[in-house]
């Protein structure tokens, strides 16, 4: 009973009004190839710096409740010395940890992906918790395409989801299922709703019958949205009417809430679609809090100013509150 009250907690923690999750868990091999594109040295030193540079920025408490970290960052120090877990739970933060061991080809279908990781998950999770983790990410990646997704690849993730949700419970950590649909392709809006809707039913069907606690986890979600390849658009009303159905038809109302992912969208798409769908649900009463946990829709124009250089740090950190900021108003259907 003690350990679901103090997941419960958590949660409401990290959905709180006007606050998201920012994902700063980028493997190494992924925050290089950000790098790359501006000549950053890519070494741990310079990871550090570029994760203290967020970490460290004035105010971004007021919009964010969580940082996910990576297994490198959550034992990486600030430059006095302070663990970044203890810099973000000084600042009223909760650190989180992405505990997924990333993609493989699935057998069924080699076009599509399993997510590895559950050998010594609990191991893990224990170390996690001692350095200061109170909630986890597992990310699964699902394909539109022809023929695609199937069904049993779906299956295969969301036993996966489920095995994660539940070890994360067990350990006191609260865990945040991430069964993304990928915005590459030229699907319709329609079909996208369509997938999203099929994969969330099988992850809440498979999650259930776990015994995951529901009220002490949260969703991460893509949004529904024509393929990136289709060459089809779509209003951030008709974006909040297919990704709000496609939850209202499968997602349990005993889910507190439910965090956006940014993958694909530009920051300004990210965060108006976000303001548009928590106008929506407000509206709906729908039964969840909707909010973010964005990686690049926060990073990405930071990245592009700093670019290593530390002359440009405080101009960096400047654009950062900025986006926060948006992002927390849209949290509350409240950007202009």
């Amino acid at each position: 009973m003690k350990t679901l009250q103090s997941l419960e907690k958590t949660v409401h923690a990290l959905i709180a009004e006007g606050k998201g999750i920012l994902a700063a868990d980028e493997s190494a091999g992924t925050c290089d190839k950000r790098f790359d594109a501006y000549g950053i040295p890519k070494t741990p030193e310079m990871r550090r710096k570029w994760r203290q540079l967020l970490f460290s920025t004035s105010g971004i408490q007021n919009g964010l409740s969580g940082v996910i970290l990576y297994d490198e960052t959550i034992k990486q120090k600030a430059d006095d010395g302070t663990p970044f877990p203890k810099l973000l739970q000084g600042r009223g933060i909760i650190p989180g940890i992405k505990v997924d061991g990333g993609t493989v080809p699935w057998e069924g279908s080699l076009s599509e992906k399993i997510t590895n990781g559950l050998d010594g998950l609990l191991g893990r999770l224990a170390e996690y918790h001692t350095l200061g983790a109170r909630f986890a990410k597992w990310r699964a990646v699902i394909t539109i395409g022809e023929g695609l997704p199937t069904e049993g690849c779906i299956r295969e993730n969301a036993i996966r989801l489920a095995m994660y949700a539940r070890a994360c419970q067990v350990a006191d950590i609260v865990p945040i299922l991430e069964p993304e649909v990928l915005l590459d392709g030229t699907h319709t809006l329609a079909r996208s709703k369509e997938v999203l809707t099929q994969t969330l039913e099988i992850v809440f069907e498979e999650v259930q019958k776990y015994g995951a606690h529901l009220e002490g986890l949260l969703l991460k979600s893509s949004m529904a949205l024509p393929g990136k390849e289709s060459g089809l658009t779509a209003s951030p009303e008709e974006v909040a009417t297919a990704t709000l159905d496609a939850f209202t038809a499968s997602v349990p109302a005993s889910v507190p809430g439910i965090v956006f992912l940014s993958g694909g969208q530009t920051p300004e798409e990210a965060t108006i679609r976000l303001n548009t769908i928590v106008q929506m649900a407000k509206a709906q009463k729908a039964p969840w809090v909707t909010t973010f946990s964005y990686s690049r829709a926060l990073q990405a124009p930071v990245l592009e100013y700093w670019k290593g250089q530390e002359a440009n740090a405080s101009g960096a950190q400047a654009i950062f509150e900025k986006r926060v900021k948006e992002s927390s108003l849209a949290s509350k259907g409240e950007f202009k």
